[in-house]
């Protein structure tokens, strides 16, 4: 029942009074429930990880099954989920095609992929560098080796984790031009990993009074070096810089060997990226005496055998520095998003800045402004099989190289993020 009541001053007011909704309340009580719903939803979704690695082509054997059983341990390792939340890791096989490691990538970010890893190649890796840039997402790269990912193309939501042709350069290619003579041949994988390392290796060797007096280039995943080789051997450069990788590296190496590039020979080989795995392909009287530069070795310390030999049941081989830095980089995300409180790329690549990095792949790396995690890297010698004492047996430690050192210097650093000093 519902009374009237009069009052001669005012106009009629109706008891109880009736209740209106205000359309401004409605819209902002739907806001409300449906930001409860979708923070909801969101705490139902897993936190997803995408690697896009070589699992077919001329880098399979580096990265491949390797890098993706090493990622899997960093999420068992952290315990299946994070913020609460499953992690669900994503694999896909590149095939060292630059433009369908792009498509999957633009793929996987428009439909929730939280971060992108590894990304061997340094084609593949450039090409997932500028869809993660335009999406602001996290991609961090443990496979390539091109300075241009910390250099004029960096982005703010990007990183660069085991090495870069610079680091590489400044430890075997200065000891290489020290030791063992000035005058260089390049033997070059012709595209933008290979362009990367032959430049960072010019300059390096020119701080000991290296030069370089000629290059033969091939294609990725060549069939025949027989003609490089000859190039080579006739150029009577004292180091014959081999400037590619994966197969295309064990192949270059084999046909050295077979036209007589021995190491007993005048002539010496130096390899500017060779993996572990690459020197169980080739075998050790075929490597012994090359020189090399890895940020990982398994045999180095009680820690870094402990988990190899984890790794090696899985795999049945031991990991190398990008395999490694897969596992290292997926550990560091997954630490930096749990002391953020959220998944946003921005605010996990801060914190993936301000938390030091201690693992088994190092011991107090930083991720720079430029986006480079800088660390210590080791030069190695390859055994002689006499020297070899147990299976994977394979390399001497000659030295390290500091991170300080190994590095570019921000000073000189073309990332256009770096504040100049």
């Amino acid at each position: 029942m519902r009374f009237i009541l009069r009052n001669p001053l005012t106009r009629h007011a109706e008891y109880p009074p009736r209740v209106v909704a205000q359309p401004w309340r409605l819209v902002a009580l739907t806001a409300t429930a449906l930001a409860c719903a979708t923070a909801h939803a969101q705490t139902d979704q897993p936190v997803r990880i995408g690697l896009i690695v070589d699992q077919s082509g001329v880098y399979s054997a580096i990265t491949g099954k390797g890098s993706i059983t090493a990622a899997q341990m960093a999420v068992e390792e952290h315990g299946g989920k994070v913020l609460g939340r499953k992690i669900e890791l994503l694999t896909f096989d590149h095939q060292s095609k630059a433009d369908t490691a792009a498509a999957k990538a633009r793929e996987w970010y428009d439909n929730g992929v939280d971060a992108i890893q590894d990304v061997g190649g340094s084609a593949a890796a450039l090409a997932v560098l500028s869809i993660a840039k335009e999406k602001n997402k996290i991609l961090v790269m443990s496979g390539p080796a091109s300075d241009r990912i910390t250099g004029d193309l960096c982005g703010s939501t990007a990183a660069h984790w085991a090495y870069n042709s610079y680091s590489l350069a400044t430890t075997v290619g200065r000891a290489a031009a020290e030791r063992i003579g000035k005058n260089w041949f390049f033997i070059t994988a012709d595209y933008s990993g290979g362009h990367d390392i032959v430049k960072a290796t010019t300059r390096a060797i020119s701080t000991e009074g290296g030069r370089v007096i000629g290059e033969a280039r091939h294609p990725l995943n060549a069939q025949d070096f027989s003609s490089a080789v000859i190039q080579a051997q006739s150029s009577k450069a004292d180091v014959i810089g081999l400037a590619n990788f994966g197969n295309d590296l064990v192949n270059s190496i084999k046909a050295s060997r077979e036209f007589g590039i021995n190491p007993e020979s005048k002539q010496k080989l130096a390899s500017l990226l060779m993996y572990i795995n690459d020197v169980h392909s080739v075998g050790l009287k075929t490597a012994q005496g090359m020189l090399l530069s890895e940020a990982f070795y398994w045999d180095m310390n009680d820690e870094t055998r402990a988990f190899s030999k984890k790794y090696f049941a899985k795999v049945n081989a031991m990991p190398n520095m990008s395999q490694i830095g897969a596992y290292s980089s997926i550990r560091h995300y997954l630490k930096a998003a749990e002391a953020a409180g959220t998944t946003d790329a921005k605010a996990v690549m801060a914190k993936m800045r301000e938390l030091p990095i201690n693992d088994v792949l190092t011991r107090n790396g930083k991720l720079r402004e430029d986006g480079m995690m800088v660390h210590d890297m080791h030069l190695f010698q390859v055994k002689a099989p006499t020297e070899s004492k147990y299976p994977w047996d394979y390399y001497k430690l000659v030295s390290t190289v500091p991170a300080d050192k190994a590095f570019v210097p921000l000073s000189e650093s073309a990332c256009p993020l770096v504040a100049k000093r």
